[in-house]
C-alpha cells in the first residue's frame, strides 16, 4: 500500500486542497431548519455542527455567507438543528440545494409550532435561540442555546467523509 502525502505548496489550487485534506474528518450531517414569516421555512444543509458547552447547553454550526437564507436565519429568533439518520441521504440533498423548492412534498414536518420547524425521523433535534454569530471568514457562526432536545434509540447517523455519504457498518468499538 502506498501513501501519497500532498501539502498546501504542492498545490496550484490552495482553496481546494485544503477542503480536501478537511474532507478527511467524517462528521455527521445535520439540517438547520427556522420558520420564517410569510414564506416556506428555512431549511439548511451543515456539516459543522457540533456541541460547545453544557452549562449552559450550547451549540455551533457554521453558515457559508453565499447562502441566500443566511439574512433571515441571522434575524430569526429560533431554529432548530435536525441531526440526520443514514436514510435522510434526500433531505441532506434537498436542502443543499440553492434556490430550490425544499418544501414541495415533505410529509411529516412539525410546523404547527411557530417556534419550531422539526423535520421527522431525524436521529436528534435541538430546538434552540439564537445566543451569538461570530465572524467564521467566508461563514458565519452561529452558537444557539438548547432550550429543548429530543432522541431516537434506534438509527445509524448519516456521516459525509472523503466528499461523500457513507454508513457505518454497525460494529461498536470499546471506548477508552
Amino acid at each position: 500500500m502506498s501513501e501519497s502525502t500532498v501539502t498546501s505548496k504542492d498545490n496550484a489550487d490552495p482553496q481546494r486542497q485544503f477542503r480536501t485534506a478537511l474532507s478527511m474528518f467524517a462528521t455527521g450531517v445535520a439540517v438547520i431548519t427556522a420558520p420564517r414569516n410569510n414564506a416556506p421555512p428555512i431549511g439548511i444543509t451543515v456539516a459543522s455542527f457540533n456541541s460547545v458547552s453544557l452549562d449552559p447547553p450550547l451549540i455551533l454550526f457554521s453558515v457559508d455567507r453565499r447562502n441566500l437564507s443566511l439574512p433571515d436565519l441571522s434575524a430569526v429568533g429560533t431554529y432548530a438543528v435536525n441531526v440526520l439518520e443514514e436514510a435522510q441521504q434526500d433531505l441532506s440533498n434537498r436542502f443543499a440545494k440553492a434556490n430550490s423548492d425544499k418544501w414541495g412534498g415533505m410529509a411529516g414536518v412539525s410546523e404547527k409550532r411557530a417556534d419550531a420547524v422539526l423535520l421527522p425521523n431525524s436521529l436528534a433535534t435541538f430546538e434552540c435561540e439564537p445566543y451569538a454569530q461570530y465572524d467564521g471568514g467566508d461563514h458565519v457562526i452561529f452558537v444557539g442555546r438548547v432550550k429543548k432536545y429530543q432522541t431516537r434509540s434506534e438509527g445509524r447517523p448519516l456521516v459525509f467523509f472523503g466528499g461523500r455519504y457513507h454508513t457505518l457498518n454497525g460494529a461498536h468499538q470499546p471506548s477508552a
